[in-house]
C-alpha cells in the first residue's frame, strides 16, 4: 500500500507551522500539494516551519512543493523559512538539488522555532508559539 501524503497547517497570527507526513511525490496528490500552498499564501504567513520529521521520501513534487513555499514566505517583508527533521533520504534530495545551500535547515521543531525568530537557542515551547514567535 502506498503511503499517502499529509500537510497540516497550524496558524499563529503570522506563522505557520507544516506538518507534512508520507510520500511528498508526484502522483494523485499534486493537487492536494497545490492547494496547500494556496492556503498558505491566502493565510499571509510571514514565518513558516516545515516539519519533514515524518516525511519518509520526496521527489520531484515534494521538492517543487519546498520552492513554492519558501518562494511565497520570502517574498513578503520580514519572510522566515526553515525546514525542519529531514531523514537521511530527504537531506540527500537536498544535497543533490543544492537547496541545502539556500534554505535553513534545522535539526528539530525548537531549534526552527528558534532560527524563525533569529535566536541562538529555542525559548519556548510550540505549544506556546503565539505568544513567544
Amino acid at each position: 500500500m502506498v503511503e499517502s501524503m499529509v500537510i497540516e497547517i497550524e496558524h499563529y497570527d503570522r506563522v505557520c507551522i507544516l506538518h507534512c507526513k508520507g510520500r511528498l511525490v508526484a502522483g494523485p496528490e499534486m493537487e492536494y500539494m497545490q492547494t496547500k500552498l494556496d492556503e498558505i499564501k491566502r493565510l499571509a504567513c510571514t514565518k513558516v516551519l516545515v516539519d519533514f520529521q515524518d516525511v519518509t521520501s520526496v521527489g520531484s513534487m515534494g521538492v517543487a512543493f519546498i520552492v513554492g513555499a519558501y518562494t511565497s514566505v520570502l517574498r513578503k517583508p520580514g519572510g522566515r523559512f526553515v525546514l525542519t527533521g529531514v531523514s537521511p533520504h530527504v537531506q540527500h534530495v537536498l544535497d543533490l538539488t543544492r537547496l541545502n545551500t539556500i534554505i535553513p535547515l534545522a535539526p528539530d521543531l525548537a531549534s526552527g522555532l528558534a532560527e524563525l525568530r533569529g535566536d541562538e537557542a529555542p525559548r519556548a515551547h510550540p505549544g506556546n508559539l503565539s505568544a513567544s514567535v
